[in-house]
């Protein structure tokens, strides 16, 4: 009886697997001959056991759930090959109780898939960003954990860094001010740097809330639920950084609830379209025009956007999209400002309707036919 007490305390408190080593102790479990010390006697390993997550839980970073969904809107600074440009857009949503992501497009070789979850990692529940997407048709993934914080004002500040390679290899700075985000990145340019150097600086608003209101509903989100176990994950590497999806913990192929969306595209003015042209693909959550009214203040609703070849056809797959209602415009950039301007062309069937559903596709065609005035 007392063995039997003594092996129940140590599985529910320390995990101890007991690793009988060579020995014949009854209450040891997964036998270890290997481990045999030389005198003959039982070594025991002690593990710490992190209990089943619930709502009472202690998650490092938890607060920063509930203050990510929406769209969010500014500037960015950057040392990148991409260089500078006056306003990335990010739709962040959940995507499951326990994750927000968001999904975003510059042009067929470069795109980004952002997301934050809950992890085991280290003894203990911790918020993880997972950073991933193609830079020049080049295939990256880096993962960071969150390891301070401070909630307890009206601002927050969370700081995410390399779990293998520490905050040395790289680290991510967000600090949330009511509805404003301030994002800093730091990077030892792939271990060539002694520390970290800014990488990149992104200073946004929040410009709507309602897009993710669906998901947060269905959800219940957030819950304190462990999305993915990266406990021993990192062990041995050097820096939490994949390349070419390969190794990667959490790829994009299994990110639950997103969908796919494929935008055709056929131009009929002007009759002669350029290839070396580009196109403005526009999905936004809420209509752009009334009528034949223009709206500007919707350009707030932005949730998706990127510049294509003006080939004729043309077409455009959106993928890991959030479900749900959209309108789609499109502007061949005659004059190369990348806007709505006068002497672009564009569909003169406004706000195109694209309607997608949980883990499914959909499909919009639309046609540039009218000349901006």
């Amino acid at each position: 009886m007392k063995s039997q007490v003594f092996l129940v305390i140590c599985l529910t408190i320390f995990a101890i697997s007991c690793k009988n080593k060579g020995c014949t102790d009854p209450d040891a479990t997964n036998y270890n001959s290997e481990a045999k010390k030389d005198d003959g006697s039982c070594e025991f390993d002690t593990i710490v056991i992190v209990p089943p997550i619930t709502d009472s839980s202690t998650v490092m970073g938890y607060s920063i759930m509930s203050k990510l969904p929406g769209i969010w809107n500014g500037p960015v600074t950057s040392t990148t090959a991409l260089g500078s440009y006056p306003e990335w857009i990010v739709d962040f949503r959940p995507i499951s109780a326990a994750q927000v992501s968001a999904k975003n497009e510059l042009d067929s070789l470069n795109d980004i898939f952002m997301s934050y979850f809950i992890v085991k990692h280290d003894g203990a529940y911790k918020i993880a960003f997972r950073n991933g997407g193609g830079f020049a048709g080049s295939i990256r993934t880096s993962y960071l954990i969150v390891d301070s914080l401070d909630d307890s004002g009206t601002d927050s500040y969370y700081r995410f860094i390399d779990p293998a390679g520490g905050k040395t290899r790289a680290y991510v700075e967000l600090v949330f001010k009511q509805d404003s985000l301030k994002m800093r990145t730091y990077t030892n340019q792939y271990q060539t740097l002694s520390e970290p150097t800014l990488h990149m600086k992104w200073d946004a608003d929040l410009r709507d809330v309602s897009s993710a209101q669906n998901a947060i509903n269905s959800f219940g989100y957030p819950k304190k639920e462990q999305v993915k176990d990266f406990s021993t994950v990192f062990d041995g590497a050097g820096e939490a950084v994949y390349y070419g999806n390969v190794g990667d913990p959490y790829p994009e192929s299994e990110q639950p609830y997103v969908g796919e969306s494929t935008v055709n595209i056929n131009i009929t003015n002007p009759a002669s379209p350029s290839a070396t042209k580009k196109i403005l693909i526009l999905i936004t959550t809420q209509p752009l025009f009334s009528g034949v009214t223009f709206q500007p203040q919707n350009l707030d609703y932005r949730s998706r956007y990127v510049f294509v070849s003006a080939n004729n056809p043309s077409s455009f797959v959106f993928n890991y999209m959030h479900p749900g209602n959209y309108y789609v415009n499109t502007i061949y950039d005659e004059n190369g400002d990348f806007s709505f301007s006068s002497g672009d062309y564009m569909n003169s069937n406004f706000d195109v309707p694209l309607n997608l559903n949980a883990e499914s596709t959909a499909t919009a065609n639309i046609t540039i036919d009218f000349l901006i005035p």
